[in-house]
């Protein structure tokens, strides 16, 4: 098929390769501009305007797609399909309905569950046991139109924000070629009206632990803010990014040390850290951590 592809981070990248591997045409790649980043804040190009370049791939990058110059470019592009994912610019109806097979999402998310911008953290803050990929027929609505295949997989107990992104990009390059290759034989599924949750964009004040709150409820939130923006508590005035947890034994006065390995007590319950990272270091598995910053049984946990 002749395929317009829109996406811009990390996530989309391996879809894209999967669409040029599996034989489409990719007539032109969308994506954001370039913005400042690094030390010199130079405009560095997104993720995957640097692979559709690596491609040879044409690249365009509007900061909107409201304009008519804008839409009559696209419609020129004679697309039968635009694959859609974590773009970052909502769709006009003239973008949506210019290909001629439509646009497609690939959603991170068991629609109707998750409608919205960070369906991966909220789904582990939130304590899910499985979540999935969504091929859905794009419309006007936020994340509402009919699905035409999904795939489900379990959340490991432990499982990061991180770890899970990486297993459901992965998945969603393997559901997108198998849905364009049986496109004119799948059978679109309006979502249902009962089940939808938004997953609201991640906001850095949920970052601070409170470690008042029960184990479970802290380890699903350093899980599911690894590793941006990342849980954090405090230890010596020093702002410590917790980037990793499980469940483990043990109870004692909320945010104290009360085991080795960084084990710490909550309202009810205890968590184990087992990733963390200082402010301007590298995030370490937790025993090469607390070889560099010792944190002893009996200390408290964000007390300054």
């Amino acid at each position: 098929m002749k395929v317009v592809f829109m996406g811009t981070p990390d996530f989309s990248v391996p879809v894209l390769d999967a669409l040029v591997e599996a034989g489409h045409e990719v007539v032109c790649v969308y994506c954001q501009p370039p913005r400042p980043a690094g030390r010199g804040k130079k405009d560095r190009p997104t993720p995957v305007h640097a692979r559709a370049e690596a491609l040879g791939l044409p690249v365009r990058h509007p900061v909107s797609l409201k304009g008519e110059a804008e839409q009559a470019e696209f419609a020129a592009l004679g697309a039968d399909v635009a694959v859609v994912v974590a773009y970052g610019l909502i769709l006009p109806q003239a973008i949506l309905d210019a290909p001629t097979k439509g646009c497609l999402n690939i959603h991170a998310s068991l629609l109707p569950r998750w409608r919205g911008a960070a369906p991966i953290h909220r789904a582990i803050m939130s304590g899910d046991a499985a979540t999935g990929i969504c091929i859905m027929q794009m419309e006007a609505g936020l994340d509402t139109g009919p699905v035409l295949l999904r795939r489900e997989t379990p959340i490991g107990e432990t499982e990061t924000t991180d770890q899970l992104h990486d297993r459901l990009s992965t998945m969603g390059a393997e559901c997108i070629v198998e849905a364009l290759s049986a496109l004119n034989t799948l059978t679109p599924e309006v979502q249902p009206e009962e089940g939808v949750t938004y997953a609201s964009k991640i906001d850095k004040a949920e970052a601070a632990v409170d470690w008042a709150k029960s184990a479970i409820e802290i380890s699903r939130q350093i899980r599911g803010l690894a590793t941006f923006p990342g849980a954090w508590t405090t230890h010596k005035g020093e702002r410590i990014k917790l980037l990793g947890a499980e469940l483990a034994e043990g109870q004692g006065d909320a945010g104290t040390v009360i085991g080795p390995a960084l084990t710490v007590a909550c309202a009810a319950g205890a968590v184990r850290i087992t990733k963390a990272q200082r402010a301007g270091k590298g995030a370490q598995d937790i025993d090469t951590f607390l070889r560099g910053w010792p944190i002893e049984t009996g200390e408290k946990l964000g007390s300054e």
